[in-house]
Formats: C-alpha cells, sequence, structure tokens
C-alpha cells in the first residue's frame, strides 16, 4: 500500500496516559493523532504560513478503530499519512503499531476555512501539488 506524504512519531506511553483498567485511555489516541498531525503540517505544509496566508486546518471527524490495547512500556510508532485529496477535504490515515503489531488505526477528514469570513476554502495548492506528486 503506497502511503503518500506520510510521518512518524515514536511514542513515550506515560503512566498518565493509563486509565484504571491498565492499558492506554482512549482520549490519548485524540493527542496521538494530534501531535501526528502537527508534525504532518509541519513536514508539509507549515501551519504558521498557512495561518499568515488566511487558511486555518479543522477536523470535521476523527475515527478511531481499536485492536490490541497498548500498555505502559509498551514501544510504540506513530503514523500518519495523507490518503485522499479533494477540493476543499482532506483524508489522513494513522495507525498505532505497538510491539510490531498495529494496535490502532485512525482516519481523520479536515478542510480550511478561509480566517476573513470563516467560510470552507479550497486546499492549499501547495498541499495539492505534493500528493499529486507521490
Amino acid at each position: 500500500m503506497l502511503r503518500q506524504l506520510e510521518v512518524e512519531i515514536p511514542v513515550k506511553v506515560t503512566t498518565y496516559d493509563i486509565d484504571f483498567a491498565g492499558v492506554v485511555s482512549n482520549i490519548v489516541y485524540i493527542r496521538w493523532l494530534e501531535d501526528l498531525r502537527l508534525k504532518f503540517l509541519d513536514v508539509y505544509l507549515p501551519l504558521d504560513k498557512q495561518m499568515q496566508q488566511g487558511n486555518i486546518p479543522f477536523l470535521s471527524k476523527t475515527q478511531i478503530e481499536y485492536k490490541i490495547p497498548i500498555q505502559l512500556f509498551d514501544n510504540v510508532i506513530s503514523k500518519m499519512w495523507m490518503s485522499n485529496v479533494g477540493k476543499v477535504k482532506w483524508t489522513l490515515e494513522a495507525e498505532f503499531i505497538s510491539n510490531n503489531q498495529v494496535a490502532a488505526t485512525a482516519i481523520q477528514i479536515g478542510a480550511f476555512i478561509n480566517s476573513e469570513n470563516g467560510r470552507p476554502a479550497k486546499l492549499p495548492e501547495e498541499l495539492v501539488k505534493k500528493y499529486s506528486q507521490c
């Protein structure tokens, strides 16, 4: 499977990530997805530049499928890549690999709004070009 514009972050599971059942809490995955998305933007579409141009990214959907629990001291690698680009919406997919097994997968759908009028904006041409060149 071709993964376009992929980023990867090693994850350190900490004691405050663990819930009463002894596994990583569901909400922690949201934080990890945010870290991945910020890394994605930093590498492929710097957020500060986009905001200066009046493009503000937002999410309209986050979906996570949990496959196996992640526990304290597990070795976790998180990955995110772009899987679809439309005129206005973009789709990012992610996976969390724990001890060489896929522990969870995620899909996020987002778009950009124009900071002046608050309306949806076309995806930045820079992002569309990078995606189409892969």
